[in-house]
């Protein structure tokens, strides 16, 4: 039938180019893909964590911010000149689009008693008219208040920030963060140009979000042109023709640009981890031309076939394990939509995709361009053939000592596989050549962090919140987070209220203290309240009824394990001392990472288990064979086990990038086990021969192709590990690490293993 089949390509093969060519281009009806520039893109909508920070976010003001970070470079912030930069850059800051909110030392709330009267107003104010009593007034009182020390102003006052507050419209989202950003960056630039003397950093929420879609396109920039360039490399030396190495790449080519195409019709956005979908095909969709041009090759040099029998041969002993290779990638592609994070959902979903169109062009179109082209044979015997039969006498003689050798090799890495534990730092996604970073890291050094946690703690009744038991717990709560190592800043009500209760009792500072008669809170907030200017009003800390305010603690740059104890110590302190409206978890970005990482690699196991199942019972049918069906399981799921033994060792810390690489090996893998296996077998069963002798056949027939396509597979994932998003660098990394242990597991594990098992067998 396979015959037949290849008779009718070869018999129709310019219609069939010609069609190709067609279809190909229609798919790119889908370009261009939108990148989604939302950090929520990583969290489903039914996660906890999620919808609890949207809560929070509906309740109180936006989370989003930009911040900008002054460092003059004389180390003093209280000078005229840095506060006029800082006076400037607080007005100008209101222009960013979508700004709801800016925050900064001159333009605080600063409150203060005169004649029985509450005043309020900016802290500084035309800072270049300053006397320098006024700024070293202006500083003691910023370096004294807990709403800006550790937030917005440094204890020793050589750096402070501008905090704008973003309200994303959502009508356009790919569009709005880089407008957001662009407008930011110019801003920055014209108050370099301004004060020359100052350092500008930004950081933020809003700027890690527009990292996301840099990221991406960074990688498809730099990353893809190297792998092309090593691509072509390869197949020249493989193929040592132009015919072969041409319809290659125009398969692959073809796969990326039909994948990317039908994503962008669908209605895929890219995101950090899809965005290496043209990468990941590119790699994949390389073996299945190479076996198919390797044996076209064999079949002209040594059987001395034409092209067309040579064509049609080299289908009948590749359709199946090609189809077989490409359907075990693809469910284990598809396995990685059990994971609780959607871009890895998207790069599964385009990566089966493009593996599927990478398996009906070597099947369909490459055979059918290969009779149109011209192919040329050297006559000269190639030189890596005589070193697979080399290879494959060496296994065959030494494999008492390399299957026990190997399952020592084996048992030890795997071993090691419990050192490793879940953890994960967001702000650490971008490498140092990230703006983003470089300036998350001088804020962490110098002023705040970006890791923050927030709580919504309920009276129980509208005004609630000037109740003084209430307050009193608030400030509880506050101060026992102040106390914890981990922690930068606290910002609470409770503050307020003390500074109103000093203000109001002629600024003494003994009053510094909680009101304890609930109608004179109430009275301190509403004429504090009545006071603030549009913009710095308290819907940030308090809700519309008055029935309940945030608290919001910002940490350091700590783990994944460091965040989550401090929430469950907080979880402790809340339920042996607070209130029964004040049970409530933490919300926020922090919380909602520090929790994924676990959420994703337990819902990948089962995935990665379902796949394991479906390629089981597809192996068995396929090689007609309970037994060596089983058989294959072993190098299908040791290199996996293998690799993060490996990382134990060395790095012993899994996020969320290796959190999908179980699932997304496993359909990998299993391609050389196949191929092998499918020689194997076909040696014993078609030619009769006894297993020494198939494992010489398997190595000579397809051991230079799974050699070379194995390298092929690791050059790409050592290629995209080079990636600056560090979720794709580690998976590139322990991807090819879990490829080059399938490889050595299949040529120096499977042919002794296979062996032992048939020794008593002719």
């Amino acid at each position: 039938m396979i015959e037949f089949y290849a008779q009718q390509i070869i018999r129709w093969r310019y219609f069939i180019v010609f069609i190709t060519i067609i279809l190909v281009g229609l798919s790119t009806l889908g370009f261009p893909l939108k990148f989604d520039t939302d950090y929520r893109v990583f969290f489903s909508e039914d996660n906890p964590q999620l919808r609890a920070f949207e809560n929070l976010q509906n309740t109180y003001t936006k989370n989003d911010n930009v911040m900008i970070v002054l460092a003059p470079k004389d180390g003093k912030v209280f000078t005229r000149k840095t506060l006029d930069a800082v006076e400037w850059l607080t007005k100008q800051a209101w222009q960013i689009p979508y700004s709801i909110r800016v925050d900064s030392i001159t333009n605080f709330q600063h409150t203060y008693a005169e004649e029985d009267e509450l005043i309020v107003g900016d802290l500084i104010e035309d800072s270049m008219s300053l006397s320098e009593t006024d700024i070293a007034r202006a500083k003691q009182i910023a370096l004294a208040e807990p709403q800006l020390i550790n937030k917005l102003i440094s204890p020793k006052a050589d750096v402070t920030a501008v905090n704008i507050i973003v309200e994303l419209p959502g009508k356009r989202p790919e569009a709005e963060v880089p407008e957001i950003a662009e407008f930011v960056r110019q801003l920055a630039d014209k108050l370099r140009a301004r004060n020359p003397e100052i350092e500008v950093y930004l950081t933020g929420i809003v700027m890690m979000n527009n990292s996301f879609p840099e990221a991406s396109k960074s990688d498809m920039k730099n990353l893809l042109p190297i792998m092309y360039l090593v691509i072509i490399g390869m197949l020249w030396l493989l193929l040592r023709g132009l015919s072969g190495t041409f319809g290659t790449l125009l398969v692959i080519s073809f796969s990326i640009i039909s994948a990317m195409g039908l994503a962008g019709l669908f209605g895929i956005s890219l995101s950090g981890p899809s965005a290496t979908s043209p990468t990941m095909i590119l790699t994949l969709a390389i073996a299945d031309s190479v076996h198919f041009l390797i044996s076209l090759r064999h079949e002209m040099r040594v059987n001395g076939r034409d092209k067309n029998a040579a064509i049609i041969e080299s289908l009948r002993i590749n359709f199946q394990p090609i189809f077989l290779t490409s359907l075990t990638t693809v469910i284990g592609f598809l396995s990685m939509n059990f994971g609780d994070v959607p871009p890895f959902h998207d790069l599964g979903n385009i990566v089966a995709m493009g593996v599927t169109i990478a398996f009906l062009l070597s099947v369909i179109f490459l055979p059918a361009l290969m009779a149109i082209l011209p192919v040329r044979i050297p006559p000269e015997t190639a030189k890596t053939v005589h070193i697979m039969d080399r290879l494959g006498e060496f296994v065959v003689r030494r494999r008492q000592g390399l299957m026990w050798g190997m399952a020592v090799f084996i048992i030890f890495l795997i071993s090691f596989l419990p050192r490793n534990e879940l953890n994960d730092v967001f702000t650490e996604y971008f490498d140092e050549s990230f703006a983003f970073r470089r300036a998350t890291d001088f804020l962490t050094e110098n002023l705040t962090g970006l890791y923050d946690n927030h709580y919504s703690l309920n009276s129980g009744e509208p005004g609630g919140i000037s109740n003084p038991e209430f307050l009193q717990k608030v400030d509880e709560f506050a101060q026992w987070y102040r106390q914890q190592p981990e922690v930068r800043h606290v910002s609470t009500i409770t503050d307020t209220f003390k500074r109103l209760n000093k203000n109001l009792h002629g600024d003494n500072p003994e009053y510094y203290r909680l009101p304890q008669q609930r109608d004179l809170a109430a009275q301190y907030l509403l004429l504090y309240e009545m006071s603030l200017p549009y913009g710095l009003d308290l819907n940030n800390q308090i809700n519309i009824d008055k029935s309940a305010t945030r608290v919001s603690i910002t940490m350091d740059t700590i783990s994944t394990n460091e965040v989550l104890a401090l929430e469950q110590r907080a979880q402790d302190w809340l339920k042996n001392n607070g209130l029964p409206g004040m049970q409530v978890h933490g919300a926020s970005t922090t919380i909602m990472f520090a929790n994924i990482g676990a959420r994703n690699i337990k819902s990948m196991l089962l995935g990665a288990t379902i796949a394991l199942i479906l390629i089981s019972v597809i192996l068995i049918i396929a090689l007609r064979s309970l037994k060596f069906g089983l058989i294959s399981l072993i190098p299908n799921l040791v290199p996996t086990a293998m690799a993060f033994g490996l990382w134990g060792i060395f790095v012993g810390q899994v996020g969320m990038g290796l959190s999908v690489v179980a699932g997304l090996t496993i359909g990998i893998v299993v391609d050389d086990t196949i191929h092998y296996l499918s020689k194997y077998l076909r040696a014993r069963r078609e030619k009769g021969l006894a297993p020494e002798e198939a494992v010489r056949y398997a190595f000579r027939s397809v051991g230079l192709a799974l050699w070379v396509t194995s390298l092929v597979l690791i050059a790409g994932f050592l290629i995209l590990s080079q990636s600056h998003f560090v979720i794709n660098s580690n998976m590139g990394i322990m991807t090819a690490i879990t490829l080059f242990f399938a490889l050595l597991a299949d040529f120096f594990f499977l042919p002794p293993l296979l062996m032992k098992l048939e020794e008593n067998q002719a």
